[in-house]
């Protein structure tokens, strides 16, 4: 240990109280210049922040959000923009009063800066000063204005504001982003240019974002956290318009959290032929009919949207707004130890799961955004809703952290969310015998055909849907077709049986996660046709190629 770092550990020590002792003196908390500066600063913070009778903070942290990212998209075969660019954001909150009633709001406040790239030591930590200082005010002001509102509020069933957790010290490697511009930049070209195979797709493009996130978090009880993460994306997306003037369009994405799971350029050209042909496929496949009532099958990939957006969404123990009396926000605010789902559906949320069944999880964490390590929730057992994803904000019955307190790059504050959603059932069948009891349901009901799902583009809206005709289990595609009373209502009650298959969907928004989930079979669903409007078609063809 070299004489300055010696200097620092004994400085430290001597400002450290409680927790807070061992992170302040361990040494590679002290070789990361970030983390030095932090630390130096909260010291400071908690020994001589405080107006004149006015309330001593009881809680500080820093977040600091170190981003790298590279983003290049290609359109038509040719790249058109292309950027690098890197930022440090510090995220600083103050709280006043105590875990009990403090200044906060159901969303936390506290104070942003934009601060050095370059380690200069007393850039940075005047910086940290400064968003302290203003954190600090704004929860007077905060306090002040809250306890005001209290006093004209009956609040039936009062929980804390905050919750107490164990000090953390965990210090993960920082990442770094490394990668060759051109053969990246070759296969977005090649890619997009795919687009000349079929003269009536009128746009393609191919992006990238790279990105590298190094998190430094540190806060008054003693937590110390450095993770360093990756995040790789690939998407392709391309339009089309059928004869009648209806707009068609497809994408398809790929994530991962190594360079080295993202499909090869072969791999990307085949993906986005096979999205081409589908184009083509949709612009003369016939029109949904305008009324279906009936059974409707969803692949695995087409159910873990609907699982991620009316379940995983509600399943979130956002805390209510101020004087509303509510144990959470959104639709199952009434729902905690009532069935949600069919007795054969099991949910859990588990950021420790690394892969299942060598997929990657794109929602893999070891502590989250507010200092709690990850834990594995079991939200859903048996359709019952057992348990609520939680940040360090308590609501009735749940009054501390089960580490899915998350915050939304680069200027969120930490709140409940997903991590690895994963949907299982107990009566799985396979896809075929799915298939022959959609068929078997609708011979019953006299009807011709039932709809299948291949994949969605929202809650409510098919991308790819297909009619399974009763005769001979002929699979027909058609465009225009609308789920229209597909809710928590009918996920409750017209789940007929699961899969004993699984689908792993990623996605970057609004943070990081991954669903997995069966097939499922409704037993009724309204499937209406859209009414959307119809664009006139080109008036003349697009150019040709010249030739080479």
């Amino acid at each position: 240990m070299n004489n300055k770092l010696k200097f620092l550990v004994l400085l430290l020590a001597g400002l450290a109280s409680g927790a807070g002792a061992f992170a302040a003196s361990n040494p590679q908390v002290l070789a990361d210049p970030v983390l030095r500066s932090l630390q130096l600063e909260m010291e400071r913070s908690k020994a001589h922040l405080r107006l004149d009778n006015m309330a001593l903070p009881y809680f500080i942290d820093y977040r600091v959000e170190d981003i790298d990212s590279w983003d290049a998209d290609a359109a038509l075969g040719g790249v058109r923009n292309e950027s690098r660019s890197r930022v440090r954001i510090l995220l600083v909150q103050v709280r006043l009063g105590d875990y009990k009633q403090d200044n906060s709001s159901a969303r936390g406040e506290g104070s942003i800066e934009v601060v050095p790239l370059d380690n200069d030591d007393r850039a940075f930590r005047f910086q940290v000063w400064s968003a302290t200082d203003k954190a600090y005010k704004q929860a007077i002001e905060g306090l002040t204005d809250k306890q005001a509102r209290l006093k004209q509020l009956t609040i039936d069933h009062p929980v804390d504001d905050f919750a107490h957790a164990d000090a953390v010290e965990t210090l993960q490697p920082v990442a770094e982003l490394r990668t060759e511009r051109e053969p990246w930049l070759k296969m977005l070209r090649d890619a997009s240019s795919l687009y000349l195979r079929d003269p009536k797709i009128y746009f393609l493009n191919a992006a990238l974002n790279f990105k590298v996130i190094n998190r430094y978090y540190l806060n008054s009880e003693g937590t110390v956290v450095r993770t360093g993460s990756e995040l790789y994306r690939i998407t392709v997306g391309g339009n089309t318009q059928a004869d009648d003037g209806m707009r068609l369009e497809r994408s398809a994405g790929f994530t991962a959290t190594s360079v080295k799971d993202l499909p090869t350029a072969a791999q990307l050209q085949t993906e986005t032929a096979t999205l081409i042909e589908s184009l083509m496929q949709l612009r003369v496949a016939p029109l949904a009919d305008e009324d279906y009532h009936g059974p409707v099958l969803f692949s695995a990939d087409s159910s873990t949207t609907l699982f991620s957006v009316l379940i995983g969404d509600n399943v979130l123990g956002h805390k209510p707004e101020l004087g509303q009396n509510a144990r959470v926000r959104g639709q199952f605010a009434s729902s905690f130890r009532t069935r949600v789902l069919p007795d054969f559906l099991t949910v859990v949320d588990d950021p420790t799961l690394v892969a299942i069944q060598g997929v990657g999880m794109l929602g893999h964490y070891d502590v989250d955004d507010e200092g709690v390590r990850a834990e594995r929730v079991p939200v859903v057992e048996n359709g019952v809703l057992v348990r609520y994803l939680m940040g360090r904000e308590p609501i009735r019955d749940f009054p501390v952290s089960n580490g899915h307190g998350r915050a939304n790059l680069p200027l969120g504050w930490p709140a409940p969310a997903l991590g690895n959603l994963v949907v299982t059932s107990s009566t799985g069948a396979t896809p075929a015998e799915l298939k022959k009891r959609l068929i078997d349901m609708c011979k019953e009901r006299g009807l011709d055909y039932g709809y299948y799902a291949a994949t969605m583009g929202g809650a409510r809206a098919p991308r790819l849907l297909y009619r399974i005709w009763v005769k001979d289990g002929r699979e027909e595609l058609v465009r225009g077709g609308l789920f229209g009373d597909l809710d928590q209502r009918s996920m409750r009650s017209n789940i007929v049986a699961a899969g004993n298959d699984a689908y792993v969907n990623s996605d970057v928004h609004p943070i990081p996660h991954s669903v997995a989930a069966p097939s499922v079979l409704f037993d009724d669903l309204e499937v209406k046709r859209q009414t959307s409007n119809k664009d006139k078609l080109p008036e003349y063809p697009a150019p040709l190629p010249l030739k080479k």
